[in-house]
């Protein structure tokens, strides 16, 4: 029997509400019409998934000249199968006004699934919005510091925007349940939905999206910054909604909960620019020639083409106790030059002082006070010979003539130096795995460093606008006075 000639034979129920009931009618029409409804919905179900495979075979060939049409459909394409076979499902159990015992928990089941799947559909359109935008910048160019910017900001408006989405799809779901209705009336209710916002906002994970928030756009820190967080340096490799991924230089990753950049003290080596500074600091003895040192130090930063040439400098630090205490200051362009150049230089100054002043070398005294040796004033280095057991009682054979002694060396410039080893000490600089290693924390480029400085100095003449001229100095002028003497 066919759907509309059981539709025709069906009279309306006791209550006149033109409703059909099972029991108005034989139990061979029930069983009929039950069969009916089935055919009729593998009909439909089959109809609309062939119609989903064409739609989505045009699209494919179309996004092959055109990448926003191939990814729409790469993303999309699973979803809208499924929802016009949902569709065509809801619309068969719909025309069939006699249902069966099953058909109308299907009913709801399929209501679920069209939400969902246009949910989907939804959330699928904004990460192709993701897509488009970051497609405009280039990540592959060295400068990529706005690009970079551009990605983390787009990154978080994007899993944001997909929470939104979840959220409203839960609330029509339980719309469409009769016992969960007031529930889901409640959650899109805007007071309902303050409610909800005011009472998580305690909650950690609320907390960590705000703050994920606040760091997509305030600047604090973006996407390849150079930091150091928890005692360790790296870079920000990934900022989300609730937790910073941070690359350590051993390649190992940091992960830290967003309210951790917005609560506690962290270096951010890259803020502005990306030159820093470092030491090498060096224990040795009283005697150590130092100018010898200085001069040393200025060949090794002439000769590498680590140093960029902006601060090479040796202090003494301390000079108490039994050694002196030696700071180099050097600088380079970025964080991992700066690491190589660290222990380049300390490997030079250790090799040169072996070499051409070995008592510079650190070293413990011993005073024989009941020698009537007198303590203080400038130590006396002499030459002794260390006390020896007769070759007979070491080794039990003849004694032989002792070796003379080696000269002692000089400590000119031009002596005969170890020749220096051929293998690359450099962990960012000397190759290309190192200098691949090293481009991940180089940091943000020249001209995102230009836009950070101009908007920081824009932002400062507001405020020394609005200021009056009795008002007190902010921390921020009391800092750059104390970087700059001129301004004190």
């Amino acid at each position: 029997m066919h759907l509309p000639a059981l539709l025709a034979t069906t009279a309306p129920d006791e209550e006149g509400s033109g409703a059909v009931t099972e029991a108005a009618l034989p139990s061979d029409i029930v069983e009929a019409s039950a069969s009916t409804v089935l055919l009729y919905l593998l009909v439909g179900v089959a109809a609309a998934f062939v119609v989903g495979l064409l739609v989505t075979g045009v699209a494919r060939r179309v996004g092959r000249r055109s990448a926003v049409v191939a990814d729409v459909e790469q993303r999309a394409r699973r979803p809208f199968r499924v929802l016009l076979v949902v569709v065509a499902a809801r619309v068969v159990l719909e025309a069939a006004t006699l249902q069966a015992g099953w058909a109308e928990p299907l009913a709801y089941v399929a209501n679920l699934v069209i939400i969902a799947m246009v949910a989907w559909i939804v959330a699928s359109a904004v990460f192709v919005l993701e897509d488009v935008t970051l497609s405009r910048y280039g990540t592959d160019v060295a400068d990529n510091r706005r690009a970079r910017r551009v990605q983390t900001q787009a990154s978080l408006l994007r899993r944001l925007t997909v929470a939104i989405i979840v959220v409203f799809a839960v609330g029509a779901m339980l719309l469409t349940i009769p016992g969960a209705r007031e529930y889901g009336a409640t959650l899109f209710a805007s007071a309902g939905v303050v409610g909800i916002v005011a009472g998580l906002a305690a909650q950690t994970s609320i907390a960590n999206l705000f703050a994920g928030l606040q760091i997509a756009f305030t600047d604090g820190i973006r996407v390849d910054d150079v930091v150091v967080v928890e005692g360790e340096w790296g870079r920000i490799e990934e900022i989300t909604l609730t937790y910073v991924v941070v690359h350590v230089w051993d390649d190992r990753r940091l992960i830290l909960p967003s309210t951790y950049f917005t609560t506690t003290p962290f270096e951010n080596w890259t803020r502005k620019d990306s030159q820093v500074m470092g030491t090498v600091m060096l224990d040795v003895d009283w005697s150590v020639p130092l100018e010898g040192l200085r001069a040393e130090l200025d060949r090794v930063l002439a000769a590498t083409d680590r140093w960029d040439g902006r601060v090479g400098l040796l202090q003494v630090m301390d000079a108490v106790g039994g050694a002196i205490n030696l700071r180099v200051i050097v600088s380079a362009v970025d964080g991992p030059t700066l690491a190589d150049l660290r222990a380049e230089v300390r490997e030079a100054l250790v090799v040169w002082m072996q070499v051409n002043a070995p008592d510079a070398l650190p070293r413990s005294r011993v005073a024989d006070v009941a020698g009537g040796a007198t303590t203080g004033g400038r130590p006396v280095h002499e030459e002794r010979e260390e006390p020896r057991l007769p070759v007979e009682q070491r080794t039990g054979t003849h004694p032989t003539p002792p070796a003379p002694p080696a000269p002692r060396r000089a400590g000119s410039a031009d002596e005969q130096r170890p020749a220096p080893s051929t293998g690359e000490t450099g962990l960012f600089t000397g190759s290309i795995a190192a200098v691949t290693r090293a481009r991940d924390f180089q940091g943000p480029g020249e001209s995102e460093m230009a836009e950070r400085r101009a908007a920081d100095a824009a932002r400062s003449g507001e405020r020394d606008g609005a200021d009056t001229a009795d008002e007190p100095r902010s921390w921020r002028d009391e800092l750059a006075a104390d970087r700059d003497p001129a301004q004190r």
